[in-house]
């Protein structure tokens, strides 16, 4: 019977994969602009585009982090390979050139493309023939797997591939001018070392003869790059030739790794990643008690996506520490995003061991009472210019114990917390206090930005939002009153956190602009109060503790979905004020200033369903509203969700292909919904019975 039910699972998967066809995959711009991630649990990743053509800098089949979870560097960029088959040559690869010209044309064989789990595949179809391509990474190590097998064929295939390779920081490119690289044999294939100090690294396959290279290709094209207003153009070299012969018997596995002693059997590491990605679906629909057919096809795909901004952050004291990645490509950890992260990446995941390393990992980088904003990529300190990432860790803890009722962990955290709320009521960096007139939160200085609505062009801080900002003060009421209730656990005095929630209840009823039948976003600003309709209120609804009555709240929600919501999340600013921005796009400094400026962010788009969840009882309707991020899944970050979109229909996806929040937000306003909705029909059985 259970392998009745798995075939069945299996069956359904398959029918409702991410899948495309000729009529994208032949479309060059179409296919250009779905990218597809494999990652490796330490920071590293390969990414790439579904037409088989790099675009990005961040475009590579290794790029590996060197000092997890970050020091990540371009080592290998992509492989050109062509294939032999009844004396005609096919190319499978794709380039386009800093001319414009694209050669080879190697996506006009692709028959089609989908996500296996998270591994990409391709299929290519020359005459009869029918080859498989995948990629995928090993859990914990910087080693890329590309594989070649021949599906359908009336005779064996001659497959040659070139690989080309680099040593760049991720974020920069590469113009080579006369670099020379050390490349020798090894066995199995070749080592790799680009420069006197360099990491080593290594192409090798236990099924493929490699042939040494030193070549230098110039001027591949980065669209992706030009359309960011930034060098558009770079050189990788030619360090390798691999040629294998194809048959059904037989499948070609290509391993990029910093790891001398790498696997090469691709048949088992291949199986040790899809075991990976069927536990974590397993623990998920387990975790939360779905039967049947389980979540739909979408949902599991965002269980997955969610694993691969997990990664280790190793402390000298802690090795097993880790961090939640913001997104992909160009994204560190930040402790605003991997607060917000943690529960639905984590804890609506069943993965609550991860959230513990995370908890403690985070704790040892409190101070003044603030978490860091950002951990640079090199060693230099971390940055505390964050008014908010401290009040998300409260939130964050908070769903931890409410979903492990882990009492040891919280005891070891309550100093902690209890310093970081003393901290703001003494007053910490920049301005940040808590207001002796209206227990409310104050926050900024000229030329900072403190909050997620951070952009800043030049000297100029965009959205400033100096004072008292929305959200800030519902993380702030929401802080004191978990603090509350976690001093009730733990048998400690509770009278004094409890004067807290008190005055910045009252403190908040100051938010409420009668005239907009909303939320001012800031209070008591230089300029006085602040009554842009952005979506920074919908916190003061979807938070535990909300000071608002519950009028205000369906007000509230009104209001953030006739002027803010769209289908894939909600705009930051009302397209009916005169600053809004309905597109974001051209270079840095246009961009930052469109960010929060009517551009879409997706994260929001489970704050907003959880709000509405709550004043209106209808997880329906609720569910109504995630459901659209289902096709989002098939653009831009295949498999997963984007940062940001633009504020105007059709809301083109923008920014990170892949961001956490964004998933993390997605995945656990689903949860809470379907909960809600199991609720509602079982209650409805009772009352029928």
């Amino acid at each position: 019977m259970a392998k009745a039910e798995n075939y069945a699972r299996r069956e359904s998967a398959e029918a409702n994969r991410i899948e495309f066809g000729r009529d994208v995959l032949g479309d060059l711009a179409a296919a250009e602009t779905r990218e597809w991630l494999a990652t490796n649990g330490i920071g590293g990743f390969a990414s790439g585009t579904i037409g088989g053509l790099p675009t990005r800098r961040y475009h590579g089949l290794l790029v590996a982090s060197l000092k997890p979870p970050l020091g990540r560097t371009l080592l290998v960029s992509h492989f050109e390979e062509s294939v032999e088959y009844d004396g005609r040559k096919f190319e499978l690869s794709t380039c386009r050139w800093k001319s414009g010209a694209v050669s080879p044309e190697g996506y006009r064989n692709i028959e089609s493309f989908f996500l296996d789990g998270t591994i990409p595949v391709w299929t290519f179809a020359c005459d009869d023939a029918l080859i498989e391509k995948r990629i995928w990474m090993r859990q914990g190590e910087n080693t890329t797997y590309v594989s070649y097998k021949l599906v359908r064929g009336s005779g064996p295939i001659r497959i040659e591939i070139k690989a080309m390779v680099n040593y760049r920081d991720y974020h920069s490119s590469t113009h080579a001018g006369d670099w020379q690289m050390r490349i020798e044999r090894a066995e199995r294939g070749v080592r790799i070392v680009a420069f006197d100090g360099a990491v080593p690294f290594y192409l090798l396959s236990a099924t493929a003869d490699a042939e040494l290279a030193h070549e230098w290709y110039r001027d591949f094209d980065l669209a992706a790059e030009r359309d960011r207003g930034l060098d558009d153009h770079e050189d990788h070299l030619h360090a390798a030739t691999f040629r294998a012969i194809l048959n059904a018997k037989k499948t070609v596995t290509i391993a990029a790794s910093t790891d001398a002693e790498a696997e090469l059997d691709g048949t088992e590491a291949h199986r040790e990643r899809k075991a990976h990605e069927e536990l974590l679906i397993e623990r998920f629909e387990g975790r939360n008690q779905l039967e049947g057919d389980g979540a739909p096809a979408w949902i599991r795909q965002l269980v997955l996506a969610a694993d691969q901004f997990v990664a280790q952050r190793p402390l000298s004291d802690e090795p097993d520490g880790q961090t939640i990645l913001a997104g992909y490509h160009w994204f560190g950890d930040w402790g605003r995003d991997t607060m917000i992260s943690l529960p639905g990446i984590t804890l609506t995941t069943c993965r609550h061991e991860i959230a513990e390393r995370i908890l403690r990992t985070f704790a040892r980088f409190v101070d003044g009472g603030m978490l860091p904003n950002v951990f640079p990529d090199a060693r230099q300190a971390p940055e505390y210019n964050t008014v908010d990432a401290g009040l998300w860790y409260f939130e964050a803890v908070r769903q931890y114990v409410a979903a492990t009722h882990d009492l040891e962990l919280l005891r070891e955290l309550y100093p902690v917390l209890v310093d970081m709320v003393d901290a703001h009521l003494r007053g910490t960096r920049y301005q940040i206090h808590a207001d002796p007139e209206d227990g409310l939160l104050y926050a900024g200085e000229a030329g900072v930005q403190l909050t997620w609505m951070d952009a800043k062009v030049g000297d100029r801080v965009v959205t400033p939002r100096i004072g008292k900002p929305v959200e800030i003060n519902a993380l702030w009421l929401n802080a004191v009153s978990t603090m509350t209730e976690f001093a009730r656990l733990l048998g400690r005095p509770t009278a004094g956190h409890a004067c807290l929630v008190k005055r910045a209840r009252k403190g908040f009823s100051r938010f409420w602009n009668e005239a907009t039948q909303c939320c001012f976003d800031v209070l008591d600003g230089p300029n006085g109060n602040d009554a842009s309709i952005r979506p920074n209120q919908i916190l003061a609804v979807s938070l535990p503790e909300s000071a608002l009555s519950s009028e205000q709240q369906k007000a509230v929600v009104d209001t953030c979905g006739r002027h803010l919501l769209t289908s894939h999340g909600l705009r930051s600013l009302s397209p009916v004020d005169p600053q809004y921005l309905g597109r974001y796009g051209g270079g840095p400094s246009e961009r930052d200033g469109a960010y929060h400026q009517g551009t879409v962010w997706a994260w929001l788009l489970g704050p907003f369903a959880l709000a509405h969840l709550r004043v209106y009882n209808d997880p329906g309707q609720a569910a109504g509203f995630l459901e659209p991020i289902a096709n989002h899944l098939r653009v831009h970050g295949v498999g997963s969700i984007s940062e940001i979109l633009d504020g105007d229909a059709p809301f083109t996806p923008r920014g990170c292909v892949a961001q956490a929040w964004s998933v993390a937000e997605v995945l656990r306003a689903w949860t809470a919904v379907a909960a809600a909705r199991r609720t509602t029909l079982s209650f409805a059985k009772g009352c029928n019975a």
